[in-house]
């Protein structure tokens, strides 16, 4: 007999163990305490991986494979999944049969060290690149250029290259073009959604214990449970979304949760969907309809996927498990209590974590230039925050979550990934949205209670950590603005900034 193990990010039917039911084969699926307790889950990711889980299951079944699923009810639950496998195991061999345990390969080091030893690994089918195709790429380099990368990927894959192999276009980043500010008179076509009613599952967790954060929307569950619902929420935006998404990509808008983006992360990191498939849709939307989808819309989505996602994938692997503990600037603060409940006077912080806490989603500017910024510019312990991300972010798995964080967002990778710290003062969150008109804080004033936090913390940041970045030749320009400053000033900057920090919790 064989047993083998799917992983709630392996909801991909298309894999090729499903190819033909097979009496000797018998799929294992766990809903497991120890994975819905190792990180603060936003109510709505536990739903949404478990219902994931118990769709494929059923899928699975009427197709006439074997199935066993076990709930967190079901009296044989061992906590574990490598325990729950091996009672399974040990239940199969007491009817007299030999058993063989398969694995596909798990994408966070903690399991795949877990499951060493357990039996055979096959691939998950499901990315474009190896565990180690960066780390060779760039071997014996400190930084890895995702640029570089990037045009690599599009060569090797065939992806907006013109006749003649050359990028389309005559550029390979049209990054210049999507950076608009959000126009308020711009209409959002209203999104995708499911309608799931899955008050049972969430009754389950609660009868198990299992905390609960965030809004659970289980009565009406807006995520897609499978791939034929993961399609749909594809054709969505080739259709509805793509067009604009370039324009308006790093915008930040009152009342608009999603804008133009995607929201195909959960369904890409759960396998229900390839990265492949949706890069050729983005690309097939512009070539049949260049006028309708820009070259730059296409071309900075499909850099989202072929490049920045299997690139993180490959820092990951790369850099495992030292990376999880990186701190170049020693950061430590705690996380202040409102990045917990929304309940911030400052309005664009305000506005991302309350989103973040109804829907379990924020756009990358929400997430990199809203709270990363501000926990960068206010030091926050990047472990704590690796957490926090890992925790509230329905697509939130540790091989994308960790690098992005611990790399993009705080740098504190010291440069593998980011070639220097992404923060900025209140000025770049006002030119990218209207939220700063909404706001009790003035993002044109530097000192006093009414000033915008983010513009002291700003240059506070750039002084404490002065010894580290300096000689950085991005940030350059920074020191030389702070050094022409008038003393006087350049004190009260860093007066109004230890105020603030001092204050955190208060903002």
């Amino acid at each position: 007999m064989i047993l083998r193990l799917i992983l709630g990010d392996q909801l991909n039917p298309k894999h090729s163990w499903f190819d033909s039911p097979r009496e000797d084969v018998v799929y294992a699926l766990f809903e497991s305490e120890e994975e819905l307790r190792y990180a603060p889950h936003h109510r709505q990711k536990m739903l949404a991986f478990l219902h994931g889980m118990e769709r494929l299951a059923h899928n699975l079944e009427a197709e006439g494979h074997r199935v066993a699923y076990w709930t967190l009810d079901d009296p044989r639950q061992q906590g574990s999944l490598r325990a729950n496998l091996e009672a399974l195991r040990a239940e199969i061999e007491q009817t007299g049969q030999t058993v063989q345990i398969e694995y596909q390969e798990p994408d966070e080091w903690r399991l795949s060290e877990s499951f060493k030893g357990l039996g055979t690994c096959v691939p998950s089918e499901h990315f474009l690149t190896e565990r180690s195709t960066v780390a060779n790429q760039f071997a014996g380099k400190k930084t890895f250029l995702m640029e570089s990368f990037y045009r690599v990927m599009r060569q090797k894959w065939n992806v907006l290259l013109n006749a003649a192999g050359q990028a389309e276009g005559g550029a390979w980043n049209f990054d210049s073009d999507n950076r608009s500010k959000w126009d308020p008179k711009q209409s959002v076509p209203a999104e995708w959604r499911a309608h799931h009613n899955l008050s049972e599952l969430n009754e389950r967790l609660d009868r198990h214990g299992i905390p609960s954060w965030g809004e659970a929307s289980a009565e009406d569950f807006p995520w897609p449970a499978d791939r034929a619902e993961a399609l749909s929420i594809l054709d969505h935006f080739i259709e509805h979304l793509l067009p604009l998404f370039g324009r308006f990509q790093d915008s930040l808008a009152e009342d608009q949760d999603f804008l133009f983006h995607s929201r195909l992360s959960f369904a890409l990191n759960t396998k229900m969907l390839s990265p492949l498939e949706v890069v050729q849709r983005a690309e097939q939307a512009y070539r049949m309809e260049p006028q309708r989808v820009p070259l730059a819309a296409a071309e900075g989505f499909i850099r989202q996927i072929l490049g920045w996602r299997e690139y993180i994938r490959g820092i990951y692997w790369a850099k495992m498990p030292e990376y999880q503990n990186l701190n170049f600037f020693n950061h430590d603060r705690a996380l202040p209590d409102w990045m917990f409940t929304g309940k911030t006077k400052m309005r664009c912080l305000s506005v991302a974590v309350d989103q973040s806490l109804r829907t379990a989603y924020a756009h990358h500017i929400q997430r990199l230039m809203v709270i990363g910024n501000f926990a960068l510019l206010s030091g926050l312990d990047p472990s704590k925050l690796d957490a926090w991300y890992l925790g509230i972010y329905i697509d939130a798995v540790e091989w994308v979550e960790l690098p992005n964080t611990r790399g993009m967002s705080q740098f504190a990778d010291g440069g593998i990934v980011g070639t220097k710290p992404y923060v900025s003062s209140g000025s770049y969150l006002n030119k990218q949205g209207n939220h700063c008109a909404k706001c009790t804080y003035s993002v044109a004033e530097k000192v006093g209670d009414n000033a915008c936090p983010f513009n002291s913390l700003y240059w506070h940041f750039h002084e404490r950590n002065r010894h580290l970045l300096e000689r950085n030749p991005r940030i350059g320009m920074v020191y030389r603005t702070w050094d022409k400053m008038n003393p006087d000033h350049r004190e009260s900057l860093l007066d109004q900034a230890e105020h603030n920090l001092n204050r955190i919790n208060e903002l």
